[in-house]
């Protein structure tokens, strides 16, 4: 489809978005160009993305498809568009988001500006002293479950830009190129790893579960970080019911939740000591449960707090394995930390907001991460 009258995108917008994709990096997609083989041709590369997109003829080229190892098994699929492909998202992107974020929830904290893991992990933990259950909610292949009728009567009821409803269907009608060399038509989902797809993500959950549990459940709080939920609730019984809900509320949404991943939590602490079988849960890498801790008048009391999670520690020993130590012992210990501390600096950055002892415990305890 092409139109007779240019469509409302500028070259500076083009520039603009090219900048954020250079910031942000990635691999290559279906057409193998990295972002150095787009820059070696750059201002001829981004006027015919420019012309395309103006007058209506572009069309997203298939997204690649990559499946990343999962720490607890099986794999994850990502999808890489092109250098191009991500930089006309990111066109769309910086017209759509400022429009939804008029709308979104204060506790929606993924992929948003000015929200973090960090703030949604710190709210997370201040609920769990007030409330003394937890439900935690995880969405059976959430990405690829996105109807996409749904979510094209959410866009247009928050965007007039006619080009931005054209693109955004382009995107989500492309098909994924699989590792075998195959192309898969999608009718369902956004990949993951597509600049648009996490805002489309959280646009699709702002009705599929937020405006629904303010208006459904008020009183109770919660935490997303897009597809990841924690839900607090005052009693057993009030999880349970709001398991039992949520299941109808998504499946008329086209969502299942995972039977074996989703859990009623008990926060046990020194005040709260009722007998219960599941007492810990895992949110955006870290594992709440009961801890010994001491207090600011140095007594010791069990409280639920959230420290790096086993889970996050396995990977960190996969990740110092992947470098290859043996392959370092002839450097000398600068060259080694030269190699080593950007890695670890990220780790406790991450963790040691709320997990102080990493600090020390990352790099004293080089047992656990030659340990088969």
């Amino acid at each position: 489809m092409t139109t007779d009258k240019p469509l409302p995108i500028t070259k500076v917008m083009v520039w603009k978005a090219y900048q954020q994709v250079k910031r942000n990096g990635q691999a290559a997609g279906v057409d193998g160009q990295s972002l150095d083989d787009f820059n070696k041709d750059l201002e001829n590369n981004l006027y015919k993305l420019w012309n395309r997109m103006a007058s209506g003829s572009y069309l997203p080229p298939p997204v690649r498809r990559v499946e990343i190892p999962k720490s607890g098994g099986g794999v994850r699929p990502l999808g890489i568009p092109t250098v191009a492909d991500r930089i006309a998202q990111m066109v769309v992107k910086q017209v759509l988001e400022p429009e939804l974020e008029l709308i979104f929830d204060q506790d929606s904290y993924g992929y948003r500006p000015g929200k973090s893991a960090h703030q949604a992990v710190e709210v997370c933990r201040q609920r769990c002293w007030r409330s003394n259950w937890v439900l935690d909610l995880d969405i059976k292949g959430f990405f690829d479950a996105i109807d996409h009728d749904l979510l094209m009567r959410a866009i247009k009821a928050h965007t007039s830009e006619r080009w931005v409803v054209l693109y955004l269907q382009r995107w989500l009608q492309a098909p994924v190129l699989l590792p075998d060399g195959t192309l898969h038509p999608r009718d369902r989902g956004t990949p993951q790893g597509g600049v648009i797809s996490p805002l489309l993500a959280n646009l699709f959950l702002h009705y599929a579960f937020d405006v629904w549990m303010r208006r459904s459940h008020p009183a109770i709080a919660f935490e997303r970080y897009a597809d990841d939920v924690i839900c607090h609730c005052h009693s057993e019984k009030e999880a349970r019911r709001l398991l039992e809900a949520l299941q109808d509320r998504f499946a008329s949404c086209g969502l299942q939740l995972h039977p074996q991943k989703t859990q009623v939590v008990y926060c046990r602490d020194s005040n709260r000591r009722a007998p219960f079988a599941d007492v810990t849960f895992t949110f955006l890498g870290f594992a709440f449960r009961p801890r010994v801790s001491r207090n600011s008048r140095g007594v010791i009391y069990t409280g639920f707090l959230p420290a790096v999670s086993p889970q996050a520690l396995q990977r960190m020993r996969e990740r110092i394995r992947s470098i290859g130590l043996p392959s370092l012992v002839y450097l000398s210990l600068e060259e080694i930390a030269k190699v080593l501390n950007p890695v670890i600096r990220g780790w406790i950055q991450y963790y040691g907001r709320f997990y102080r002892s990493i600090r020390s415990g990352a790099v004293t305890q080089p047992r656990s991460i030659h340990r088969p």
